[in-house]
C-alpha cells in the first residue's frame, strides 16, 4: 500500500465499553457483550472493556479487557460492583482515544465514564441491560425504588442515546419519567444451536422420565427476583391436582437451597452451556418463566428457537417476544393459578403444544445476532454524527423528572 492511500485510509472506529460484568460470570448480559465486541472487532472497530475482574473467569474475555477493583454486589455476592474508575484505568481509556463510550451499567464506574464523555466531548451512549429498581422488593428494601429510579433517570437523561431491549422496556422506562434517545437494541440467538433438532430422547430416559410424561422446564440465574418462590409453588400444585409430567430447572444461584427445599420432585441440572442446554430445551416441552423483572428475557428467546410453547409473565422482556395464544401464555406474575391452569392446557393437548411451539420457532428466526449488531454499530455512528452537528454533547437534565 502506498503512502498516499495509507493517508486517506479512514481511522478505525474507537469504542470504550464499560460494564459490571464481563467475563467472571457466565450471564446473558456477559454473553450479549462479548457477542458484541467479537462483531466489532470483525468489523475492524477497536475496542477497549473495562469491567471488574473475578478470581476464576467463568469464560476467556474476547477483546481487550482491562480490569478494575471492585466489591461484592449487595444481596448478589456472585456479582461485583466497581469503586469507580481508577487513576489507572483513566489513563489507558484516554491513551486509547475512545471516539465514543459505551456504558452497560449505570455504576460508579459508568458515572465516571459518563463524566469523561462530557469532559473529552465524545457522546455516551448506554445500553440498559438489568432492572436494578425492582431488585430491592425481593431483599425487604422496597422503599429504595423511587431513589434508584431518580438516579436512573439522572444517568440515562445525559446519555447521547440508551438502547433498551425491547419495545416493552422502552414503554416502562417512559412510564417512570426517564428522557432520552431511546433505541432498541434486542438480543439473537444462535439458531443453529438451539434447535427442535436437538431433542434426544435418549437425554430424557437418562433423567428417569418416561417418553410419555411432559417436561416443564425454566431457565435462569436462580434468584429470588427471578420470581423462583412462585414458580416452585406452580410446581407443587400440578403435582396436587395429579398431573403427570416432570419439572426440571436449567442453572443454579443463592436460591438453589431454597427451592430444592420447596421440592423433592423437581430436577436440578445445575448450569447447562452449550450443546448441553440446547438438548435439555428441546428435550422439554413446555417453558415456564414467571419473571417480571427481565429487560429481554435471553432464555426465553432461547427456548422458543427450541420450538417450546411458553408460559412467562406479562411482563418487561418476555412481553415482545411472546404472542399471547399463538405462541404462549403472557400472565400476571402474580396469578399462580393462572400458571397452573394454562400448564394443564398445554400438556393436556399435545396438539395445541405443538401449534404454539412451531409458532414460537417462527417467531424466534426474527433475531438474527450480526443484523442485531449491525443495527447497533450504524446507531453508535449516527451518536457521533448528532454530536459533531451540535457540536457539543447532550446537555443535562434536572435531576427529578416528573413521571409521565
Amino acid at each position: 500500500m502506498n503512502d498516499a492511500l495509507q493517508q486517506n485510509r479512514p481511522t478505525p472506529l474507537r469504542v470504550a465499553l464499560f460494564t459490571g460484568n464481563y467475563n467472571y460470570i457466565k450471564d446473558g448480559v456477559s454473553l450479549s457483550l462479548n457477542r458484541l465486541v467479537g462483531y466489532l472487532l470483525r468489523q475492524g472497530v477497536e475496542v477497549l472493556v473495562v469491567a471488574p475482574g473475578g478470581k476464576e473467569p467463568a469464560f476467556e474475555a474476547t477483546g481487550d479487557l482491562h480490569t478494575i477493583s471492585s466489591i461484592p454486589f449487595p444481596f448478589r455476592n456472585e456479582y461485583r460492583i466497581s469503586y469507580g474508575l481508577p487513576p489507572s484505568a483513566v489513563r489507558r481509556v484516554k491513551d486509547f482515544k475512545p471516539d465514543i463510550m459505551h456504558i452497560a451499567i449505570p455504576d460508579a464506574a459508568g458515572f465516571h465514564a459518563l463524566r469523561l464523555a462530557k469532559r473529552w466531548n465524545i457522546p455516551a451512549v448506554a445500553t440498559y441491560h438489568t432492572r436494578f429498581d425492582m431488585y430491592f422488593q425481593y431483599y425487604g428494601m422496597k422503599f429504595m425504588e423511587s431513589t434508584v429510579r431518580g438516579y436512573l433517570r439522572y444517568f440515562y437523561a445525559r446519555c447521547e442515546h440508551v438502547y433498551p431491549p425491547s419495545q416493552s422496556m422502552v414503554d416502562i422506562l417512559l412510564t417512570q419519567g426517564m428522557i432520552s434517545d431511546f433505541r432498541i437494541w434486542t438480543r439473537g440467538v444462535d439458531r443453529t444451536r438451539f434447535s427442535p433438532v436437538k431433542r434426544n430422547m435418549g437425554w430424557r430416559r437418562y433423567h428417569g422420565i418416561a417418553d410419555d410424561e411432559a417436561i416443564i422446564c425454566f431457565a435462569s440465574r436462580l434468584v429470588k427476583e427471578k420470581n423462583v418462590i412462585p414458580l416452585m409453588r406452580v410446581f407443587a400444585e400440578l403435582r396436587k391436582r395429579g398431573n403427570r409430567f416432570r419439572s426440571m430447572v436449567f442453572g443454579d444461584g443463592p436460591a438453589a437451597d431454597l427451592m430444592k427445599s420447596l421440592s423433592i420432585d423437581t430436577i436440578f441440572t445445575g448450569t447447562l452451556h452449550g450443546d448441553e442446554l440446547a438438548t435439555a430445551y428441546a428435550s422439554s416441552d413446555i417453558f415456564m418463566f414467571p419473571s417480571d423483572s427481565e429487560t429481554f428475557g435471553n432464555v426465553t428467546l432461547e427456548a422458543m428457537a427450541s420450538g417450546l410453547a411458553c408460559i412467562c409473565a406479562d411482563a418487561s422482556g418476555s412481553r415482545s417476544l411472546v404472542a399471547h395464544d399463538k405462541s404462549g401464555y403472557l400472565l400476571s406474575s402474580t396469578d399462580e393459578q393462572s400458571f397452573v391452569s394454562h400448564a394443564e392446557k398445554l400438556m393436556n393437548d399435545p396438539v395445541l403444544r405443538k401449534t404454539m411451539g412451531a409458532e414460537a420457532l417462527r417467531s424466534s428466526s426474527a433475531y438474527d445476532w450480526d443484523v442485531i449488531n449491525h443495527g447497533l454499530l450504524q446507531n453508535y455512528h449516527a451518536a457521533l454524527a448528532e454530536v459533531k452537528q451540535r457540536g457539543t454533547t447532550r446537555t443535562r437534565v434536572p435531576w427529578r423528572s416528573k413521571t409521565r
